[in-house]
Order: C-alpha cells, then structure tokens, then sequence
C-alpha cells in the first residue's frame, strides 16, 4: 500500500466515524426523548428489559449511547440497578444490527435486485433524499430525518472507501503474517478491546473489522477473539461516564464490563473446547462482512441467555466490587440528581426532567403562597416559617434547574426543544417571583400584627374575595403546567382582567373607607401592599399561561393576547370573561 492508499484509507475511516455519529444523532433527536421514557418507565421484569435495550439501541444504533443513559439513570435514581442489568445486555444484542447494515457492502451477484441491495446502488437515491429534505424541508422532523438518511450515505461511503483501500494488502506478505498473530486468542481480544476502547464505539470497530475483512486476511480463528475483544472494549465509554458519578451508576458501568468479560471467557472456552473435540472445518476458511456480523450477533445472544438467569449473581458482583454506604442513603432523596450532564446528549430527555422538577417547584410555590394566604386569617408562627422554608427551597430549585437549562441550551437543539427550554427558564422566573411574593405577605401579616391592625368587616369582606380569586387562578395554572393542560391555561388569562378589575374596585373602596375615617393610614398601606402582591402574583399566572400556549402556537404574543384571538376563542374568552365577573365582583 502506497502512501495515497494510507490517505484513502484515513479519509473512508473518517467518513466512517462521521457518518455514524450524524446518523446516531439524528435517530436519537428523532426519538424526542420517547425512547429514554419507555426505558425508565418499562423495565418491570428483565425479559422486558432485554428487548428494550435492544430496540432502543437498534433504533439509535449505539450501544455505548444506551448504556450511558442507563448509566445516567442510575445515578440519576431513576432506575435500579438491577433494572439496568436487562437493559444492558439488550443493548448488546441490538448493536449487532449495525454490522448486519455494513455487511451490505460484500453483496455479490448479477440479479437486479440484489445489485439494488448494494450501497453503492442505493446510497445516491438516499443522498438526493437527504439533502432535498435537509434544504427544504420546513419542519424539524424533515430535516432531521435528512441527517439521518445522508449520515448513513456518509457511513456506507466510508465503509466502501476503507474496503477499497485496503483490498491490495491481500497481496502483501507482510500484513498476511501480521494477522497470523491474532491466532492468539488472548492477542485477538487485546487487540479487539484496544481498537473499540481508542474509538469508544463496537459498531464502528466491527465496521473497520469488516472492511478489513476483504483482504481475505482473517479467518474465523483470528476474527472471533477480535470481536469479542471489541465487545470488551465498548465497556470504556460506560466505565469514563461513570466518573464523578455515584456508586450506583459505577456499579453498573462494572455490570456492563463483567458481562462483557465473562461472555468473552465462557464462549472462547466453549469454542475453542469443542474445536478440540470435534475439529470444526470452518475455524480456517476465510471471513466476510456478512460473517462477522452473524459471529457478533451469536456472541452477544448466547451471552445473553446464559447470562439472563444470573442478573441477581451479576448485581451481587457489583456490589462486592464497589459496597453500599451511608452516603448513598444520605443522597437517595436528593430531588436533583436528575439533572445529570449524561442526559444532555439527548436534549428532549433532559427537558423532560427538567420538567418534572419545575412541576415540583410550581406545587411548592403554590402551596407556600396559599399558606402565606392563610397566615392572614390565621396566624401562627409554624406556619409563618413553613412559608419561609418553602420559599428558600423554592430559589435552590429555581438555581439548581436555571443552571442545567442553561447547559442544556448550548447543546445542539432542534428548534422545539429550544423553545421548550425557554419557556421553561421564563416560567421558572415566574413561579420563583410568586414564590417571593409569599414572603411580603407573611411580611405584611407581622407586621400588622406587630401593630394591632385589623380590617374592618367590610374590609375583610373584600379581601376575602380577592383572596378566592387568586387562589382561583394559582390552582388553575399551577394545574395546567403540571398537567400540561392547554384547555385549563386558556382560562387564566381571562380570570386575570377580571382580577385587575377587583384589584381596582378593592383599592378604590378602601380610599373611601379612608376618607369617612372608617380606616387607618398605617392599615391602608398593608392593604394595599397585600393588594400589590396578589396583583402581581395573577400577572405571573398569566405569564406561565402564555408560555404554555406559545409551545402550541409559537407566533402568539405575550403582551397582545386578546388581540389574537380568532371569533370562537374571542367568544370563548367573553363567556369566561363574564363568568369569573360574576363570581368576582364585589
């Protein structure tokens, strides 16, 4: 091989790698975080398991990629370890289906259809598909389905260009001994574990190992050690994500090497056992693609289902290797180990955690302010510092889940995801200021108390009404953003005009009261703090609300809502309009 067949090989490799990591990319952003769902949610018996993390990884087309979200949801809490065990052996088998795919390239034969299997006949229609949707399409899922179809033009073309590169060395003398080496059992695995653990990817190992095969150099003596040695090798990328997590997740970043190792052991004994007692003819014949890909798929279910009935045994192993220990009982409750960097790489995941905790931060907020509504017609100091306590949890949320959004945005985002992740940080805001607002109405109770002020009955009257209408609409938005009820958010809105009406009829009665003497200065200014804040708490419900409904109809405007609307939602919000008039009027 000369020096421009070194550059042809560098460069398929690199088209190589290329393209798999823009088709992995693509599957995984296509999924939107559904498919890291059904393998939290569904991973109830370890049969289920297995078949998960094998669909999951040949959707995603990554093995490494499945085992370090199981990883994260480990560590994360999400998932137990013996949950994750099933996960990760299915992750191995669904790898496989990438060497099936590569196995493509070494199609022989004169018939039409099969010359349409080869790549190199369907890659070009795949590449005019691609690039059409990923200039024109309009919409996320055209485009990222085009990143898919030409990552995976791009991977067949690399694969086709390392084969061609390496076709000549069948004739080179020098590189035919060098693989006599690998005859070796222990020398194949080393160096099958040392190539995946260099590229942190069993797919594109076994894709190099297929190209390679075309010299006609390897045979299934010398390839099986090295294809299990890559199924060792593809444990680092787990083994990397494990540091700086907890003992969990390290746990089952070991489970993942142990199971590789001891298939690796268990099927070199066995083959290399009954070769000796019944001299298998094939153990010298020539490999092809389509070898390697069923020798990768054979390993990774026969170890599989030995394995299967030992997940208890594999589970007690990693916790020999790293023990269980009171910190971890400590950190068990800890709300925000949710947030980890690992689901980062798949941003619909993270938002979808992310999520769950400002839901959480929303019921916390709403049920502080409600409290803090309660210290006025009924004082206590317990209460009065569950308040407290409840706002200061409040600002870690809104810390903690701020700065993960944050990371999170400087990820590759599709255009969705971005703007999930915006009106997450807006809302955030908003549940935290209201939040703020349940302070200055402890606030304003002490210090009403602090100088015997009371309202008069006509006064309390007022505010007791006002009172309903905020928790009336606190209620309905914090429920809508849980639920993520579009329905129940149309009707903040309307409920708020009707409680900046009430604000003005409150504050205009208590002038009058203060007039006829009837009130006093310091009470009116209580009044008419209290007054501020639950204002200002209806303006930040209508706020959440129309972020909500920006997802849904992105060319909504914040601040021109009513202006929007078209005659049935104008009739809609009328109706509404008049009936929280009616139930809030004083």
């Amino acid at each position: 091989m000369d020096i421009f067949g070194v550059l042809s090989l560098i460069g398929g490799l690199a088209l190589f790698l290329y393209g798999m990591h823009v088709m992995g990319a693509g599957l995984e952003k296509m999924s939107g975080g559904r498919l890291e769902r059904i393998l939290e949610n569904l991973t109830s018996n370890p049969l289920k398991a297995v078949l998960l993390g094998a669909g999951v990884t040949a959707v995603i087309q990554s093995s490494s990629a499945t085992t370090v979200m199981v990883v994260g949801f480990v560590n994360s809490g999400i998932m137990k370890l013996s949950q994750a065990i099933g996960i990760i052996m299915g992750a191995n088998i669904g790898t496989t289906i990438t060497a099936w795919l590569l196995s493509l390239t070494g199609i022989q034969g004169d018939n039409l259809f099969i010359n349409m299997l080869k790549p190199t006949s369907f890659s070009p229609i795949l590449a005019m598909i691609g690039i059409i949707l990923l200039m024109s399409g309009k919409s996320d899922k055209k485009k990222i389905t085009g990143e898919i179809l030409l990552g995976f033009v791009v991977l067949m073309y690399g694969m086709s260009a390392m084969s061609g590169a390496v076709e000549p060395l069948a004739d080179v003398p020098e590189f035919t001994n060098l693989l006599t080496m690998f005859k070796n059992p222990v020398l194949g695995v080393l160096a099958g574990a040392l190539l995946t653990a260099v590229i942190q990817s069993s797919s594109a190992s076994v894709g190099i190992l297929q190209a390679l095969s075309v010299t006609g150099g390897f045979t299934f003596g010398t390839a099986i050690p090295i294809i299990l040695g890559q199924n060792i090798g593809t444990c680092v990328t787990a083994m990397i994500s494990a540091i700086g997590a907890n003992k969990g997740a390290k746990r089952t970043a070991f489970v993942h090497l142990y199971f590789n190792m001891i298939g690796t052991v268990l099927f070199l004994c066995l083959f290399y056992l009954g070769n000796a007692i019944f001299s298998f003819p094939f153990t010298n014949d020539v490999v092809n693609a389509a070898d390697i890909a069923l020798v990768h798929s054979i390993f990774n279910v026969f170890t599989t289902l030995v394995l299967l009935p030992f997940t208890k045994g594999l589970e007690n192993l990693a916790y020999l290797t790293i023990p269980k220990t009171e910190d971890e009982k400590k950190t068990a409750n800890d709300a925000f180990v949710i947030l980890d960097d690992r689901f980062l790489s798949s941003p619909a995941f993270a938002i979808e955690q992310c999520r769950s905790l400002v839901s959480q931060m929303a019921e916390m907020t709403r049920d502080g302010f409600l409290e803090a509504m309660d210290v006025l017609g009924e004082y206590s100091e317990e209460k009065a510092q569950d308040v407290i306590d409840k706002e200061n949890r409040v600002d870690v949320y809104d810390d903690k889940i701020t700065a993960y959004l944050t990371k999170l945005s400087s990820e590759n985002l599709s255009y969705k995801d971005s703007l999930q992740v915006t009106s997450l940080l807006h809302c955030i805001t908003d549940f935290e200021r209201i939040s703020d607002h349940s302070i200055n109405v402890v606030e304003s109770v002490q210090q009403m108390r602090k100088e015997n002020l009371t309202f008069s009955r006509k006064g309390e009257e007022e505010m007791n009404l006002y009172g309903a209408a905020i928790r009336d609409i606190l209620t309905r938005t914090t429920d809508a953003f849980v639920n993520n009820d579009q329905a129940l958010a149309h009707t903040v809105e309307p409920l708020e005009e009707v409680i900046d009406e009430l604000n003005k009829d409150v504050k205009k009665h208590h002038m009058k009261r203060l007039r006829k003497g009837k009130c006093s200065m310091e009470l009116g200014l209580v009044l008419s703090d209290l007054a501020m804040n639950y204002e200002r708490v209806a303006d930040h419900c209508s706020n959440i609300a129309v972020y909500m409904m920006q997802l849904k109809d992105t060319q909504l405007e914040e601040h021109s809502f009513t202006e929007q609307l078209d005659e049935a939602e104008s009739a809609e919000f009328t109706r509404l309009l008049d009936e929280f008039g009616s139930r809030y009027s004083l």
